[in-house]
Formats: C-alpha cells, structure tokens, sequence
C-alpha cells in the first residue's frame, strides 16, 4: 500500500494531463502545466509556473524551479512537428526560467544526464548532449547540437555555438566567447575564447592527483607542454604525442582533439599564446 508520504502532490491550480505519467512522490506547484506526453520519475518536485510539454522522459529526483520551460519545440526553422524527445535523468537541479528544448527532427533528442545544474535563465538548446555533473551558471546560452562532458563547469552569461563539443572536467570563464572546441581538463577564457592551461582545481577535486601515484596527471601535464607549448603545429603534435604510450587521462584528450579536428567539426580552441 502507498503511504502518504509517497504520493504524489499535485497543488488544485496546476494543470496537469491525465495522460501524463507522474510516479510516486512527484510534488507538483501552483500553476504548474504538465503535458499528455510527459514522463516524470519518482520524487521529483516541479515548482510554480513551470511547463513541461512535448515528450519529455525526466528521472528520479529532480528539482525544477519556479518558471522553467522542459520539452516545448526548437527554436529551429527546419522543425516541421516531429515527436521529438527531451530525456534527462536523475537528481537535477533547473532552476528559475531555465528553457530546455525538444530536439528538431523525427527520432532526435535532446539529452540531460544526471547530478547537473542548470542555473537560472540558461538555455539547452535543440539536439544538445550533456553528461553527469555538469555546471552551467546563470545566462548561458547553449545553441543546438552541442556536447558537454562529465564535469564540466561553464561559466555565466555566455554563449556557446552550435555544434561545439566541450570536454570532460573543463572549466570556461565566464562572458567568454565558445566558438570553437573546449578540450577535455582544459581551462578556458577570453573573447575570442582561448585555452589557458589546465583545469588544476577541477582534476585536484577530481582525484586525478592519486590515480596511479600521480601518474596520470604528471603526464598529462607533459601532453599539455606538448600541444600547447611547442613550436609545432597542432597536427604535429599530436602525431609526437601518439608515438608514447598513453595513460587513460591523455588519451581522452588526444582522442578528444583528434576528433575534433576531423570533418563536421568546428575544431579545437587554440591556445593564448
């Protein structure tokens, strides 16, 4: 039997479709509007004024904020009214007047993983792709199809371009300019954003110091000087770099820019040099 401290809330003033599916322990505010097509995992709280609509699959324990919009459609010309999908998973904060939009074309999602938070007034656009643990401050907007890392920290008032990849643990000013790729531990800034070394407090907090004695962040310190710090083009760099064996940390960067230097990429932000 439910007990009453599982049920589900649900304040007379909100709105809520009987076709959505709310699980046990859902609270749900004043005025709040909840769609047919919405899924939201067990206790969660949905603050006043906020909208959920289109198909949205939402975990367990997520915290949404007075005035938040999940799941309405893309700010995108091509969208022609696909049921297209927002899935966010477990344990999210989205505070006050966060915008998350459905993805554009029919099968597409936009993705949210879990422990991350949205400050207010950010916005997740179309087809964007964000991992576990992610910081996103105030004012931030996020353009469609672009890919955030685990751990990521991105500072306030913003703006990222479309189709940039930002990688694991980086940490980026704020009222930088992202235009280009953020590598993975990599710190950036500036207008135009460039790479200004590594992400120290973010891989100390990490636990990266410990891993293998140090050795993986000893190294990855050599890759840095390497790439960054040599009179070498980036290409050739990188095929130095591959000619030693590789521990986990510096391969992801490797890897990370590899790809990015690749076709239907924007490619990786240099550094201040």
């Amino acid at each position: 039997m439910m007990t009453p401290a599982m049920s589900t809330t649900i304040h007379p003033t909100a709105v809520v479709d009987p076709r959505a599916q709310l699980d046990v322990g859902v609270e749900v505010g004043p005025y709040a509007v909840i769609g047919a097509d919405v899924q939201i995992g067990s206790g969660s709280r949905i603050g006043p004024h906020v909208v959920i609509d289109g198909r949205v699959r939402m975990g367990s324990g997520n915290r949404i904020f007075p005035g938040a919009c999940i799941g309405l459609e893309p700010q995108d010309l091509k969208y022609s009214g696909a049921p297209t999908e927002v899935v966010m998973g477990d344990n999210n904060t989205i505070r006050e007047c966060v915008t998350i939009n459905r993805a554009t074309a029919d099968g597409e999602q936009t993705r949210l993983g879990s422990g991350n938070l949205l400050m207010a007034y950010s916005h997740l656009g179309h087809n964007c792709e964000l991992g576990d643990r992610i910081v996103i401050a105030n004012g931030v907007a996020v353009a469609g199809h672009v890919v955030i890392g685990d751990r990521a920290v991105v500072g306030g008032m913003l703006g990222i371009h479309q189709f940039v990849h930002i990688g694991t643990l980086a940490m980026v000013g704020g009222m930088s300019r992202i235009d280009r790729d953020v590598p993975p531990f990599m710190t950036v800034e500036g207008h135009p954003g460039r790479v200004r070394g590594l992400n120290r407090i973010g891989l100390q907090r990490s636990g990266m110091a410990e891993l293998d004695g140090g050795a993986q962040l000893k190294q990855l310190q050599q890759v840095w000087s390497q790439l960054y710090r040599s009179d070498r083009v980036l290409a050739e760099a990188l095929a130095a770099v591959r000619a030693q064996p590789l521990m986990a940390a510096a391969e992801t960067l490797v890897s990370f820019l590899e790809a990015s230097s690749g076709p239907g990429r924007r490619g990786p932000m240099p550094a201040n040099r």
